[in-house]
């Protein structure tokens, strides 16, 4: 039997609920539908092949999303995306992303393939590999696996390699032309393929390992920013995973059997000023645990009222009260 006294007491109850402002319904109405978020689903019909296969670990699935997490944030609190490319109907930016065939391109790749699929990420992926021509590069592997995944790439032969040694002495290093030389190859790329942004993999711990060289050795306060403009002004640089630690790179593209593609076929990768800075970061994490994560957050949060640069903080015109 209907107890009409609760019926209408409910009633009344939902009656008295404030109206959500109108801004908020036109808002919610006129929303895209491609800008909804869909659940972290692995049905092979509804995932992208990057992620086929994807263990169905709890610890994987936290891992994952821990990724897509931190990923989106950088995305969104540096602005990689200009707001009006979440309106309907409007032009998508295209990002030009380098794949070096490492831990860190890899998890680059797929997880901006994962946040577009999702609808968080309206932009149009172009992936790129750059072979150097290092001795011993594997040229098949990347094109293959890209073919395979059914993702647009292209890959660019330019023997930059013989190109440094040539330049640089014997004994010293040439991790710095060799930088040069390619990030010069993938503006030009991105240029020619109409790309307004040059998409790297640098996670938090590269960041972090760059702000110590350059205190230890530059005698500077910097570091990688995760989006910065070119030189010339007419390409922006991105690095989405500038929140994600490298052991989470490490697990993710292991746990997924991406084919990587090691780092040090040029042979210049030992007694390098990155590796000395790592080890002492990795003794400090051993030490005290979060460390890095403690140290990452303090670039975040700088006063340059308690700094000794006088071109951020005008000290002389400090006053007292009167």
């Amino acid at each position: 039997m209907i107890n009409l006294t609760s019926s209408l007491k409910r009633h009344e109850r939902r009656a008295k609920l404030p109206m959500a402002p109108i801004h908020l319904i036109r808002r919610i109405v006129q929303r895209p539908a491609s800008s909804y978020r869909k659940p972290m689903l692995d049905q092979p019909d509804e995932i992208h092949a990057l992620f086929q296969g994807a263990p169905q670990t709890t610890e994987f699935k936290k891992l994952r999303k821990r990724i897509v997490r931190y990923t989106r944030e950088a995305i969104e609190q540096y602005g990689m995306v200009p707001p009006e490319a979440h309106d309907a109907g409007a032009t998508k930016p295209k990002w030009l992303v380098c794949l070096s065939g490492g831990k860190d391109s890899y998890t680059l790749l797929a997880v901006l393939h994962e946040l577009q699929w999702r609808g968080l990420l309206p932009v149009d992926i172009l992936a790129c590999n750059l072979d150097q021509g290092q001795p011993g590069f594997p040229a098949t592997v990347l094109p293959a696996f890209l073919e395979k995944m059914g993702v647009p790439h292209r890959i660019e032969y330019q023997d930059t390699y013989s190109i440094v040694m040539d330049k640089v002495p014997e004994g010293r290093t040439f991790c710095a032309l060799c930088s040069r030389l390619r990030r010069g190859n993938l503006y030009r790329i991105a240029r020619e393929e109409g790309c307004s942004a040059v998409v790297l993999g640098h996670h938090r711990d590269d960041i972090l390992e760059t702000f110590f060289m350059n205190l230890f050795h530059g005698g500077r306060l910097a570091t990688m920013p995760p989006k910065l403009v070119n030189e010339e002004g007419d390409l922006f640089v991105f690095r989405p995973l500038a929140h994600v630690a490298e052991v989470d790179c490490e697990k993710f593209a292991a746990a997924m059997n991406y084919p990587i593609i090691p780092c040090d076929l040029c042979g210049s990768q030992d007694g390098l000023q990155r590796q000395q800075v790592k080890a002492i970061l990795d003794g400090w994490e051993r030490n005290s645990p979060g460390r890095r994560q403690v140290m990452f957050r303090a670039l975040m949060n700088a006063r340059p009222s308690h700094l000794l640069d006088p071109k951020l903080f005008d000290f002389t015109g400090l006053s007292l009260k009167t």
